[in-house]
């Protein structure tokens, strides 16, 4: 079946083209470059893995319920709307909710494997080029995954939101070779790390789970090279062009922070914007969800050394001042420790059912 028809409102165009301004970059020194980003290049090689087997897609998805999260994590939720609502309507709002994360997560993905292509064309150093590269597959990956769970699990989709498309219009559209590490590693794959954990951490379905904590481990390689490459070169820039970039992060946040509403969903539903709009406002829930996703983001903006007075003051009114304290560090290696962990314990379970199998045989053979 066509995306098109599965689309809960038209898209628009079928393909949203973004002009760009950059220029392709090509280096003629071939030598070994930095160590650091020739090792993460190495890892994201090591770890390269498909999504049509990795992921057990024999498992079954309630449409219904496609998450298992919380219902206190619907906006609708403890509202006078709720009180009236069936269980099938219920069922429904699940699903449009489901369908409306997972259908963001697709976009970003696919916005991030063109923000990736778009580093291997315009990085001036070859180490990063090479792992950009391999971004790129991955986020490739992460975008059939995703769309493979909304077409054959959930069986709908939302257009991409406004103000996702307009922060990755604004990252595409800059011809500065940094915007697309600044604006996709940084900003939107920082908020997609934290909104997959949330999810990762409180669904009880398994192929969910399997799906986000496979795509964390690669996303927390990603936020690495980012990282790396920014802090090295924001030591370098004036303090105008800092202020640049900064002014960029603060508009990016508003962005990211107003997109976390899912108000589409209700509209959807037959609720007035402004109706949907309080209700996402006064959720508790949602209150913490938002602040929460700003916790990848906050550390590593100060980090690559974003860090003067209006962005401060930003992350002040935002109330996630204090998550710039954050080990960052230690959230990535508990993303990889997760999908490793989830990884054995399939396995293990997998290997325990062939060997009952094999001991079973032997023991129908014996008494044949």
């Amino acid at each position: 079946m066509s995306t098109h028809e599965l689309y809960t409102r038209s898209p628009g165009e079928p393909d949203w083209q973004v002009p760009s301004a950059g220029s392709a970059r090509f280096s003629w020194e071939y030598d070994e470059g930095r160590e650091r980003l020739l090792a993460l290049y190495q890892k994201g090689k090591d770890k390269q893995w498909d999504g049509a087997r990795r992921i057990d897609w024999d498992l079954e998805v309630d449409p219904l319920d496609p998450l298992g999260t919380p219902d206190e994590s619907l906006s609708l939720y403890g509202t006078p709307h709720w009180a009236k609502l069936t269980e099938k309507d219920k069922g429904e709002l699940r699903k449009h909710y489901a369908s409306w994360q997972f259908s963001q997560f697709l976009h970003g993905e696919q916005g991030a494997m063109v923000c990736a292509a778009r580093i291997v064309e315009s990085a001036p150093d070859l180490d990063a080029k090479f792992y950009s590269a391999t971004q790129t597959m991955d986020e490739a990956r992460h975008a059939e995954i995703y769309g493979r769970f909304l077409h054959e699990k959930v069986g709908m989709l939302y257009p991409i939101n406004d103000n996702l498309q307009a922060l990755l219009g604004d990252t595409l559209r800059d011809s500065r070779w940094d915007m697309p590490y600044l604006g996709m590693q940084v900003l939107i794959e920082g908020l997609a790390l934290a909104a997959f954990g949330m999810i990762r951490d409180t669904t009880d379905k398994p192929l969910p789970k399997q799906i986000l904590a496979y795509v964390m481990q690669d996303e927390a390689r990603h936020v690495a090279f980012g990282r790396m490459a920014l802090r090295d070169h924001y030591k370098q820039l004036t303090d105008a062009e800092l202020r640049e970039r900064e002014d960029f992060v603060i508009e990016g946040c508003y962005l990211m922070r107003d997109r976390l509403r899912g108000v589409e969903v209700l509209e959807n539903l037959g609720i007035p914007k402004a109706q949907a709009e309080e209700y996402s406002e006064q959720s508790e829930f949602l209150a913490l969800f938002r602040k929460l996703l700003f916790s990848r983001i906050v550390p590593c903006v100060k980090d690559i050394g974003l860090w003067g007075k209006r962005l401060q003051q930003a992350y002040v009114d935002m109330g996630v001042f204090e998550l710039g304290d954050a080990n960052l560090d230690q959230l990535m290696a508990q993303d990889e420790e997760i999908a490793e962990k989830l990884d054995a314990e399939r396995f293990a379970a997998e290997e325990e059912e062939r060997v009952a199998e094999v001991e079973d045989a032997i023991a129908a053979g014996g008494s044949a």
